[in-house]
């Protein structure tokens, strides 16, 4: 199966599917990775925040994939804005992946009402990794409009990507297209909703007419729009299901359909960027 790709705008290029590890165990992580890669995926997604980085690490390491045939993303823990936290979290993060560079570096939440509202100097210290080639590319997650407009004014570096929660009862149209404007493109996390597409009508029947399920509809909607998806799954059966998304197409009438499920503010799912202040302890 070939994964699209999608051309970023410091002209690299990134797989448009690929394998989020959000919540799974520390423990688990190298198999379940091992899993997915056997299956066919290239682009994994984790975090520092998520406490798996070393069992994506192990996965690599034990696969025998070429480097230049996996792109790696991880993000950055919300306790480490500041810009020396940063530089040594990253490190570590490079340290866990078993790598000399990531792919895609992530500050991932904005946390407008913490660190005196500063993720500028967090954003400027991003662009030191590139700089030294221990980050191909940089971005952001969860960046609304005003914040995305903030970092790029003031220091002219424009992000990759803003990887944001997308999803049919949540189109996040605002922070899309402040996205889009920017040549930033979109990656949706949440892709499916937390399995609340499963059990919807409208994508239920658009499933059965192409002979799939309501999930790889799902998947083939954030495609078709644009979106860079990695879903998640610990279960092989639906790794591969998810991955089956390339050999089919939707109708302009059946993305509409889909994407008037959009319920605004009322479907979000995770919480508002703009209010989020969480720090692990």
């Amino acid at each position: 199966m070939t994964v699209s790709t999608i051309t970023l705008n410091d002209q690299t290029t990134i797989p448009q599917l690929g394998f989020g590890v959000f919540q799974v165990p520390p423990e688990e992580t190298a198999k379940t990775v091992t899993t997915a890669l056997e299956v066919g995926y290239r682009h994994i997604d984790t975090a520092q925040m998520y406490q798996n980085e070393q069992g994506v690490g192990e996965a690599i390491a034990a696969s025998g994939i070429a480097r230049d045939e996996l792109y790696v993303t991880t993000k950055l823990n919300n306790g480490f804005h500041r810009p020396d936290d940063a530089r040594r979290s990253f490190e570590e993060s490079l340290t866990k992946l078993g790598l000399d560079r990531v792919d895609l570096f992530l500050i991932h939440w904005p946390l407008p009402t913490l660190y005196d509202g500063d993720f500028v100097s967090t954003w400027r210290t991003l662009a030191e990794f590139v700089a030294d080639g221990r980050a191909t590319s940089i971005g952001v997650s969860n960046f609304q409009p005003a914040h995305l407009d903030r970092i790029i004014e003031e220091t002219g570096v424009v992000p990759a990507v803003n990887q944001i929660e997308v999803h049919p009862y949540f189109t996040n149209e605002a922070a899309r297209a402040a996205s889009i404007r920017h040549g930033v493109e979109v990656e949706a996390w949440s892709p499916i909703a937390q399995g609340k597409v499963l059990d919807d009508e409208v994508i239920g029947k658009i499933a059965a007419a192409h002979g799939k399920t309501p999930s790889q509809v799902t998947l083939r909607w954030h495609l078709e729009r644009g979106d860079i998806v990695f879903p998640k799954s610990m279960r092989e059966e639906r790794m591969r299901e998810n991955f089956d998304v390339f050999d089919f197409t939707l109708s302009v009438d059946e993305v509409a359909a889909i994407s008037a499920l959009d319920e605004g503010e009322d479907g979000r799912i995770g919480p508002n960027p703009d209010v989020f202040d969480y720090v692990p302890s």
